[in-house]
Protein backbone atom coordinates (compact mmCIF):
# COMPACT_ATOMS: atom_id res chain seq x y z
CA UNK A 1 0.00 0.00 0.00
CA UNK A 2 3.18 2.40 0.86
CA UNK A 3 4.62 1.62 -2.63
CA UNK A 4 1.27 2.90 -4.57
CA UNK A 5 1.10 5.78 -2.47
CA UNK A 6 4.86 6.68 -3.08
CA UNK A 7 4.76 5.94 -7.01
CA UNK A 8 2.78 8.49 -7.87
CA UNK A 9 4.67 10.86 -5.28
CA UNK A 10 7.60 10.21 -7.77
CA UNK A 11 5.94 10.30 -10.90
CA UNK A 12 4.59 14.01 -10.10
CA UNK A 13 8.48 14.84 -8.88
CA UNK A 14 9.51 13.16 -12.01
CA UNK A 15 7.43 15.70 -13.88
CA UNK A 16 8.74 18.74 -12.46
CA UNK A 17 12.12 17.73 -13.53
CA UNK A 18 10.80 17.04 -16.69
CA UNK A 19 9.68 20.55 -16.75
CA UNK A 20 12.63 22.22 -15.50
CA UNK A 21 15.17 20.00 -17.95
CA UNK A 22 13.19 21.69 -20.46
CA UNK A 23 12.95 25.03 -19.31
CA UNK A 24 16.52 25.05 -19.20
CA UNK A 25 16.89 23.93 -22.61
CA UNK A 26 14.79 26.67 -23.77
CA UNK A 27 16.24 29.13 -21.82
CA UNK A 28 19.72 28.76 -23.21
CA UNK A 29 18.22 29.44 -26.37
CA UNK A 30 16.17 32.58 -25.15
CA UNK A 31 19.24 33.73 -23.71
CA UNK A 32 21.60 34.23 -26.63
CA UNK A 33 18.88 36.14 -28.32
CA UNK A 34 19.52 39.55 -27.46
CA UNK A 35 23.57 38.90 -27.43
CA UNK A 36 24.07 36.40 -30.22
CA UNK A 37 24.42 39.74 -32.81
CA UNK A 38 27.09 41.63 -30.46
CA UNK A 39 29.25 38.31 -29.66
CA UNK A 40 29.23 37.69 -33.76
CA UNK A 41 30.50 40.93 -34.67
CA UNK A 42 32.96 40.79 -31.84
CA UNK A 43 34.43 37.39 -32.77
CA UNK A 44 33.77 37.82 -36.69
CA UNK A 45 34.70 41.64 -36.83
CA UNK A 46 31.58 41.87 -39.23
CA UNK A 47 28.83 44.22 -39.17
CA UNK A 48 25.37 43.28 -38.35
CA UNK A 49 24.40 41.96 -42.02
CA UNK A 50 26.82 39.62 -41.69
CA UNK A 51 26.51 38.57 -38.00
CA UNK A 52 22.26 37.78 -39.24
CA UNK A 53 23.89 35.01 -42.13
CA UNK A 54 26.05 33.19 -39.04
CA UNK A 55 23.33 32.98 -36.84
CA UNK A 56 21.29 31.35 -39.77
CA UNK A 57 24.00 29.05 -40.09
CA UNK A 58 23.89 28.51 -36.53
CA UNK A 59 20.27 27.93 -36.41
CA UNK A 60 20.92 25.59 -39.54
CA UNK A 61 23.48 23.06 -37.56
CA UNK A 62 21.81 23.20 -34.42
CA UNK A 63 18.54 21.89 -36.19
CA UNK A 64 19.93 19.61 -38.39
CA UNK A 65 22.00 18.43 -35.26
CA UNK A 66 18.51 17.64 -33.76
CA UNK A 67 17.11 15.96 -36.82
CA UNK A 68 19.83 13.28 -36.87
CA UNK A 69 20.26 12.60 -33.46
CA UNK A 70 16.86 12.88 -31.79
CA UNK A 71 15.78 8.96 -33.29
CA UNK A 72 18.74 8.05 -32.27
CA UNK A 73 18.53 9.31 -28.08
CA UNK A 74 14.97 8.15 -28.22
CA UNK A 75 15.96 4.41 -29.11
CA UNK A 76 18.77 4.79 -26.79
CA UNK A 77 16.17 5.41 -24.16
CA UNK A 78 13.76 1.96 -25.34
CA UNK A 79 17.29 0.31 -24.95
CA UNK A 80 18.60 1.77 -21.81
CA UNK A 81 15.77 3.57 -19.95
CA UNK A 82 14.74 7.24 -20.03
CA UNK A 83 17.58 8.12 -17.31
CA UNK A 84 20.52 7.89 -17.94
CA UNK A 85 19.35 9.66 -21.38
CA UNK A 86 18.00 12.89 -19.87
CA UNK A 87 21.37 13.32 -17.51
CA UNK A 88 23.64 12.73 -20.74
CA UNK A 89 21.61 15.47 -22.23
CA UNK A 90 21.93 17.97 -19.38
CA UNK A 91 25.83 17.96 -19.36
CA UNK A 92 25.63 18.33 -23.10
CA UNK A 93 24.08 21.25 -22.09
CA UNK A 94 25.99 22.30 -19.77
CA UNK A 95 29.19 21.89 -22.16
CA UNK A 96 27.91 24.04 -25.01
CA UNK A 97 27.32 26.72 -23.04
CA UNK A 98 30.72 26.96 -22.06
CA UNK A 99 31.95 26.21 -25.36
CA UNK A 100 29.93 29.61 -25.93
CA UNK A 101 30.88 31.44 -22.84
CA UNK A 102 34.58 30.61 -23.69
CA UNK A 103 34.56 30.90 -27.35
CA UNK A 104 37.31 32.89 -29.22
CA UNK A 105 36.27 32.51 -32.25
CA UNK A 106 33.24 31.97 -34.23
CA UNK A 107 34.28 28.39 -35.28
CA UNK A 108 33.71 27.76 -31.45
CA UNK A 109 30.21 29.20 -31.92
CA UNK A 110 29.49 26.27 -34.27
CA UNK A 111 31.16 23.44 -31.84
CA UNK A 112 29.02 24.57 -29.25
CA UNK A 113 25.77 24.56 -31.45
CA UNK A 114 26.94 21.15 -32.65
CA UNK A 115 26.58 19.95 -29.24
CA UNK A 116 23.57 21.63 -28.39
CA UNK A 117 21.62 19.97 -31.46
CA UNK A 118 22.93 16.97 -30.36
CA UNK A 119 21.68 17.70 -26.35
CA UNK A 120 18.39 19.17 -27.60
CA UNK A 121 17.17 16.16 -29.18
CA UNK A 122 16.77 14.83 -25.74
CA UNK A 123 12.87 16.51 -25.88
CA UNK A 124 13.01 13.06 -27.32
CA UNK A 125 13.29 11.31 -24.81
CA UNK A 126 11.87 14.00 -22.41
CA UNK A 127 8.24 13.46 -24.18
CA UNK A 128 8.89 9.62 -24.46
CA UNK A 129 9.15 9.84 -20.44
CA UNK A 130 5.87 11.63 -19.71
CA UNK A 131 4.28 9.14 -22.07
CA UNK A 132 5.94 6.08 -19.86
CA UNK A 133 4.25 7.89 -16.71
CA UNK A 134 0.63 9.06 -18.13
CA UNK A 135 -2.21 7.58 -20.00
CA UNK A 136 -5.51 9.22 -21.06
CA UNK A 137 -6.29 12.65 -21.00
CA UNK A 138 -3.38 13.09 -18.21
CA UNK A 139 -0.68 12.23 -20.93
CA UNK A 140 -2.00 14.64 -23.70
CA UNK A 141 -2.07 17.38 -21.00
CA UNK A 142 1.24 16.58 -19.46
CA UNK A 143 2.59 17.05 -22.91
CA UNK A 144 1.53 20.40 -22.26
CA UNK A 145 4.07 20.60 -19.86
CA UNK A 146 6.74 20.98 -22.55
CA UNK A 147 4.57 23.28 -24.11
CA UNK A 148 4.83 25.53 -20.72
CA UNK A 149 8.18 25.05 -19.96
CA UNK A 150 9.02 26.32 -23.49
CA UNK A 151 7.04 29.68 -22.79
CA UNK A 152 8.70 30.32 -19.54
CA UNK A 153 12.22 29.23 -20.53
CA UNK A 154 11.84 31.61 -24.08
CA UNK A 155 10.55 34.76 -20.93
CA UNK A 156 13.49 33.68 -18.64
CA UNK A 157 15.90 33.34 -21.05
CA UNK A 158 15.62 36.43 -22.85
CA UNK A 159 15.13 38.64 -19.84
CA UNK A 160 18.42 37.08 -18.35
CA UNK A 161 20.35 37.70 -21.76
CA UNK A 162 19.51 41.31 -21.74
CA UNK A 163 20.23 41.69 -17.88
CA UNK A 164 23.38 39.52 -17.31
CA UNK A 165 24.82 40.56 -21.12
CA UNK A 166 24.41 44.46 -20.12
CA UNK A 167 26.68 43.41 -17.09
CA UNK A 168 29.34 41.09 -19.12
CA UNK A 169 28.19 39.64 -22.94
CA UNK A 170 29.19 36.37 -22.16
CA UNK A 171 28.06 35.57 -18.12
CA UNK A 172 24.57 34.61 -19.88
CA UNK A 173 25.90 31.61 -21.11
CA UNK A 174 28.00 30.68 -18.04
CA UNK A 175 24.82 31.07 -15.94
CA UNK A 176 22.85 28.69 -18.26
CA UNK A 177 25.98 25.78 -17.40
CA UNK A 178 25.54 26.18 -14.06
CA UNK A 179 21.87 25.64 -14.39
CA UNK A 180 21.87 22.57 -16.66
CA UNK A 181 24.47 21.39 -14.56
CA UNK A 182 23.09 21.80 -11.80
CA UNK A 183 20.20 19.98 -12.46
CA UNK A 184 22.18 17.33 -13.71
CA UNK A 185 22.88 16.82 -10.24
CA UNK A 186 19.53 17.11 -8.93
CA UNK A 187 18.27 14.55 -11.52
CA UNK A 188 20.66 12.13 -10.66
CA UNK A 189 20.16 11.87 -7.30
CA UNK A 190 16.20 12.01 -7.64
CA UNK A 191 14.82 10.96 -11.50
CA UNK A 192 13.35 7.51 -11.07
CA UNK A 193 13.47 5.78 -14.50
CA UNK A 194 9.91 5.62 -16.25
CA UNK A 195 10.59 2.60 -18.38
CA UNK A 196 10.18 -0.81 -17.29
CA UNK A 197 12.39 -3.30 -18.30
CA UNK A 198 9.91 -5.74 -20.02
CA UNK A 199 8.98 -2.50 -21.87
CA UNK A 200 12.62 -2.48 -23.33
CA UNK A 201 14.12 -3.45 -26.96
CA UNK A 202 17.18 -4.00 -28.39
CA UNK A 203 19.12 -1.04 -30.10
CA UNK A 204 18.96 -1.21 -34.35
CA UNK A 205 20.47 1.48 -35.88
CA UNK A 206 18.08 0.90 -38.65
CA UNK A 207 15.39 2.44 -36.46
CA UNK A 208 18.10 4.79 -35.59
CA UNK A 209 18.58 6.23 -38.96
CA UNK A 210 16.58 9.68 -38.93
CA UNK A 211 15.41 9.27 -42.58
CA UNK A 212 14.48 5.10 -41.49
CA UNK A 213 12.72 6.50 -38.21
CA UNK A 214 10.39 9.25 -40.50
CA UNK A 215 9.86 6.26 -43.15
CA UNK A 216 8.83 4.18 -40.59
CA UNK A 217 5.88 6.44 -39.68
CA UNK A 218 4.44 5.17 -42.91
CA UNK A 219 3.65 2.04 -40.75
CA UNK A 220 1.33 3.49 -38.87
CA UNK A 221 -2.27 2.71 -39.54
CA UNK A 222 -3.50 5.07 -42.70
CA UNK A 223 -5.57 6.96 -39.91
CA UNK A 224 -2.48 7.75 -37.92
CA UNK A 225 -0.12 8.50 -40.40
CA UNK A 226 -2.14 11.13 -41.88
CA UNK A 227 -2.52 12.92 -38.53
CA UNK A 228 1.36 12.85 -38.76
CA UNK A 229 1.30 14.55 -41.86
CA UNK A 230 -0.99 17.40 -40.68
CA UNK A 231 1.47 18.07 -37.45
CA UNK A 232 3.87 18.55 -39.75
CA UNK A 233 2.13 21.12 -41.52
CA UNK A 234 0.99 23.07 -38.84
CA UNK A 235 4.52 23.29 -37.18
CA UNK A 236 5.62 24.69 -40.62
CA UNK A 237 2.97 26.94 -40.70
CA UNK A 238 3.72 27.96 -37.08
CA UNK A 239 7.08 29.53 -38.92
CA UNK A 240 5.85 32.48 -40.39
CA UNK A 241 5.42 33.91 -36.32
CA UNK A 242 8.62 32.06 -35.09
CA UNK A 243 11.25 33.65 -37.90
CA UNK A 244 9.45 36.72 -39.58
CA UNK A 245 7.16 38.25 -37.03
CA UNK A 246 10.18 40.29 -35.77
CA UNK A 247 10.80 41.42 -39.23
CA UNK A 248 7.23 41.95 -40.09
CA UNK A 249 6.80 44.64 -37.16
CA UNK A 250 9.37 46.33 -38.34
CA UNK A 251 8.65 47.02 -41.28
CA UNK A 252 4.94 47.64 -40.89
CA UNK A 253 5.36 49.69 -37.91
CA UNK A 254 8.61 50.70 -37.21
CA UNK A 255 8.96 48.70 -33.75
CA UNK A 256 11.97 49.15 -31.75
CA UNK A 257 14.18 46.30 -30.36
CA UNK A 258 12.24 47.35 -26.68
CA UNK A 259 8.77 47.04 -28.25
CA UNK A 260 9.81 43.64 -30.22
CA UNK A 261 11.40 42.08 -26.98
CA UNK A 262 7.78 42.57 -25.03
CA UNK A 263 5.73 41.22 -27.63
CA UNK A 264 7.93 38.45 -27.36
CA UNK A 265 7.54 38.15 -23.42
CA UNK A 266 3.80 38.54 -24.04
CA UNK A 267 3.96 35.46 -26.34
CA UNK A 268 5.83 34.02 -23.56
CA UNK A 269 3.01 33.99 -21.28
CA UNK A 270 0.53 33.34 -23.51
CA UNK A 271 2.61 30.23 -23.74
CA UNK A 272 2.53 29.60 -20.56
CA UNK A 273 -1.07 30.03 -19.84
CA UNK A 274 -2.36 28.04 -22.84
CA UNK A 275 -0.14 24.89 -22.19
CA UNK A 276 0.41 24.71 -18.65
CA UNK A 277 -3.32 25.62 -17.81
CA UNK A 278 -5.57 25.85 -20.21
CA UNK A 279 -5.10 22.65 -22.15
CA UNK A 280 -4.92 20.75 -18.81
CA UNK A 281 -9.49 22.03 -18.29
CA UNK A 282 -10.19 21.69 -22.46
CA UNK A 283 -8.55 18.29 -22.51
CA UNK A 284 -10.63 16.86 -19.96
CA UNK A 285 -13.62 18.52 -20.90
CA UNK A 286 -13.67 18.16 -24.47
CA UNK A 287 -11.51 15.22 -25.73
CA UNK A 288 -8.83 15.08 -28.05
CA UNK A 289 -10.38 15.16 -31.15
CA UNK A 290 -12.38 18.49 -30.80
CA UNK A 291 -9.59 19.64 -29.16
CA UNK A 292 -7.07 19.07 -32.17
CA UNK A 293 -9.84 20.72 -34.65
CA UNK A 294 -10.13 23.49 -32.30
CA UNK A 295 -6.64 24.29 -31.81
CA UNK A 296 -5.32 24.21 -35.70
CA UNK A 297 -8.79 26.80 -36.23
CA UNK A 298 -7.51 29.23 -33.60
CA UNK A 299 -3.92 28.64 -35.23
CA UNK A 300 -5.44 30.06 -38.99
CA UNK A 301 -7.85 32.56 -37.30
CA UNK A 302 -4.88 34.34 -35.54
CA UNK A 303 -2.45 34.29 -38.92
CA UNK A 304 -5.37 35.63 -40.93
CA UNK A 305 -5.70 38.28 -38.51
CA UNK A 306 -1.87 39.04 -37.93
CA UNK A 307 -1.53 39.08 -41.94
CA UNK A 308 -4.26 41.66 -42.30
CA UNK A 309 -3.36 44.08 -39.65
CA UNK A 310 -2.77 47.68 -39.76
CA UNK A 311 -2.92 48.96 -36.33
CA UNK A 312 0.36 48.02 -34.26
CA UNK A 313 -1.42 47.48 -30.86
CA UNK A 314 -3.66 45.01 -32.54
CA UNK A 315 -0.52 42.36 -32.26
CA UNK A 316 -1.00 41.91 -28.92
CA UNK A 317 -4.82 41.33 -29.28
CA UNK A 318 -4.31 38.95 -32.67
CA UNK A 319 -1.60 36.63 -30.55
CA UNK A 320 -4.23 35.51 -28.02
CA UNK A 321 -6.50 33.11 -30.74
CA UNK A 322 -3.15 32.19 -32.16
CA UNK A 323 -1.44 31.30 -29.29
CA UNK A 324 -4.88 29.34 -28.07
CA UNK A 325 -4.15 27.10 -30.94
CA UNK A 326 -1.83 25.76 -28.91
CA UNK A 327 -4.43 23.18 -27.40
CA UNK A 328 -4.56 21.62 -30.67
CA UNK A 329 -0.55 20.54 -31.24
CA UNK A 330 -0.65 19.23 -27.65
CA UNK A 331 -3.79 17.17 -28.34
CA UNK A 332 -2.44 16.20 -31.68
CA UNK A 333 0.87 14.55 -29.96
CA UNK A 334 -1.48 13.21 -27.72
CA UNK A 335 -3.41 11.28 -29.66
CA UNK A 336 -0.60 9.89 -31.67
CA UNK A 337 0.85 8.88 -28.63
CA UNK A 338 -1.96 7.00 -27.50
CA UNK A 339 -2.12 4.51 -30.58
CA UNK A 340 1.78 3.31 -30.37
CA UNK A 341 2.45 0.33 -27.72
CA UNK A 342 4.81 1.45 -24.65
CA UNK A 343 7.76 -0.31 -25.93
CA UNK A 344 8.41 1.99 -28.70
CA UNK A 345 7.23 5.61 -27.36
CA UNK A 346 10.96 6.59 -27.26
CA UNK A 347 10.84 5.36 -31.81
CA UNK A 348 7.86 7.76 -31.84
CA UNK A 349 8.65 10.54 -30.20
CA UNK A 350 12.05 10.63 -31.95
CA UNK A 351 10.38 10.46 -35.20
CA UNK A 352 8.32 13.66 -34.00
CA UNK A 353 11.11 15.69 -32.91
CA UNK A 354 13.18 15.02 -36.05
CA UNK A 355 10.03 15.77 -38.07
CA UNK A 356 10.03 19.32 -35.91
CA UNK A 357 13.58 19.81 -36.89
CA UNK A 358 12.74 19.26 -40.43
CA UNK A 359 10.28 22.09 -40.51
CA UNK A 360 12.83 23.76 -38.63
CA UNK A 361 15.23 23.71 -41.32
CA UNK A 362 12.95 24.36 -43.81
CA UNK A 363 9.72 26.57 -42.57
CA UNK A 364 11.71 29.50 -41.57
CA UNK A 365 13.58 29.39 -45.24
CA UNK A 366 10.19 29.60 -46.79
CA UNK A 367 8.48 32.29 -44.97
CA UNK A 368 11.40 34.44 -45.21
CA UNK A 369 11.87 34.07 -48.57
CA UNK A 370 8.27 34.91 -49.27
CA UNK A 371 8.40 37.94 -46.56
CA UNK A 372 11.42 38.94 -48.76
CA UNK A 373 9.38 38.78 -52.07
CA UNK A 374 6.67 40.50 -50.75
CA UNK A 375 8.44 43.26 -49.02
CA UNK A 376 11.42 43.87 -51.63
CA UNK A 377 11.46 46.81 -54.11
CA UNK A 378 10.88 45.70 -56.96
CA UNK A 379 8.07 42.83 -55.82
CA UNK A 380 4.98 43.67 -57.75
CA UNK A 381 2.51 43.71 -55.12
CA UNK A 382 3.40 44.72 -51.06
CA UNK A 383 1.95 42.80 -48.87
CA UNK A 384 4.74 41.87 -45.18
CA UNK A 385 1.48 39.55 -44.09
CA UNK A 386 1.86 37.25 -47.08
CA UNK A 387 4.21 34.61 -44.89
CA UNK A 388 1.06 34.52 -42.31
CA UNK A 389 -1.78 33.92 -44.84
CA UNK A 390 0.69 31.19 -46.23
CA UNK A 391 0.41 29.36 -42.91
CA UNK A 392 -3.15 30.12 -42.20
CA UNK A 393 -4.05 28.12 -46.13
CA UNK A 394 -1.92 24.92 -44.44
CA UNK A 395 -3.87 25.06 -41.22
CA UNK A 396 -6.56 24.80 -43.24
CA UNK A 397 -4.93 21.89 -45.50
CA UNK A 398 -4.02 20.02 -41.97
CA UNK A 399 -8.07 21.15 -40.49
CA UNK A 400 -8.96 18.80 -43.60
CA UNK A 401 -6.42 15.78 -43.29
CA UNK A 402 -7.68 15.80 -39.78
CA UNK A 403 -10.91 15.58 -40.61
CA UNK A 404 -10.16 13.26 -43.15
CA UNK A 405 -8.00 11.14 -40.56
CA UNK A 406 -11.41 10.80 -38.19
CA UNK A 407 -13.59 9.61 -40.49
CA UNK A 408 -11.58 6.36 -41.44
CA UNK A 409 -12.65 3.60 -39.74
CA UNK A 410 -8.83 2.62 -38.45
CA UNK A 411 -8.63 5.57 -37.04
CA UNK A 412 -8.49 3.96 -33.63
CA UNK A 413 -6.94 0.82 -34.72
CA UNK A 414 -2.73 0.21 -34.19
CA UNK A 415 -0.81 -1.23 -37.21
CA UNK A 416 -0.09 -4.71 -37.11
CA UNK A 417 3.21 -4.40 -35.75
CA UNK A 418 2.44 -2.49 -33.09
CA UNK A 419 -0.66 -4.99 -32.15
CA UNK A 420 1.74 -7.80 -31.48
CA UNK A 421 4.01 -6.14 -29.73
CA UNK A 422 1.44 -5.31 -27.24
Amino acid sequence: MADNQEKPQKRHGALGFIFVTVLIDTMGLGIIIPILPTLLEQLGHVGVSMASQYSGYLTFTYATMQFVCAPILGNLSDRYGRRPVLLISLLGFGIDYLFMGFAPSILWLFVGRFIAGVAGASTTTATAYISDVSSGDKRAANFGLVGAATGLGFILGIGLGGFLGGVFIRLPFFVAAGLAFINAIYGFFVLPESLDKENRRKFDIKRANPIGSLARLRHYSTAVSTLITAYTIVYIGQKAVESVLPFYVVEKFKWSETSIGALGIFLGLLIVGVQGGLVRWTIPKFGLRKNIMAGIAFYGIGLILISFNNTAWLMYVFMIPYCIGGIGGTALQGFISEHVSNKEQGELQGALTSLVSVTTIVGPLMMTSIFHHFTAKSSPYYFPGAPFLLGAVMMAVSILLTIRSFKKKEAILLPKEVNQAR
